[in-house]
């Protein structure tokens, strides 16, 4: 094989590789907190954030378990981004076990991972190699957390 036909196969594979990864999507529904299902039918992890569950397995399936601010945390993200067309951002992992795109996910201008950081909502969780923005991200975790925000609101008489 010459090595211009190796050159083309070579660049014909990464081009397919980085095309299987959309980079513009719909969300077709919020699954909680910090993962989504796109409209076409692949589900998103949030990269660097993690948000209280509201399910958990129960042998085969799924029972609804919200753990404590789970359920506000799931509303937060329908509200920045259920129906809405996002750009998706990777880091240097695209995938996790689960088979999950993981990526940065974007309204607008608008990084939605930080903003539920940002808005008290979501923990810090950096796994490497995806630490983009995991400075950014901890600056925005600790002045949630100062500031009482979210999760980290006193509670209120009656509630948790």
């Amino acid at each position: 094989m010459s090595d211009t036909v190796f050159l083309l196969v070579v660049l014909a594979g990464l081009a397919s590789c980085s095309a299987a990864l959309p980079e513009q999507a719909v969300v077709r529904r919020v699954i909680d907190g910090d993962t989504v299902e796109l409209a076409d039918g692949r589900l998103v992890r949030y990269v660097g954030i993690d948000t209280p569950e509201v399910r958990r397995r129960s042998g085969t399936g799924w029972v609804e378990d919200p753990e404590p601010f789970g359920r506000e945390a799931t509303e937060a993200n329908r509200q920045l981004v259920e129906g809405r067309a996002v750009r998706l951002e990777y880091d240097v992992r695209t995938h996790d076990d689960y088979g999950r795109l993981l990526a940065y996910v974007y309204v607008g201008g608008e990084m939605v991972n930080a903003r539920l950081l940002e808005d008290g909502y979501a923990q810090l969780l950096t796994i490497p190699p995806n630490v983009k923005y995991a400075e950014r991200f901890r600056r925005l975790a600790q002045e949630a957390r100062r500031a009482q925000r979210g999760l980290w609101a006193p509670p209120s008489s009656g509630e948790r």
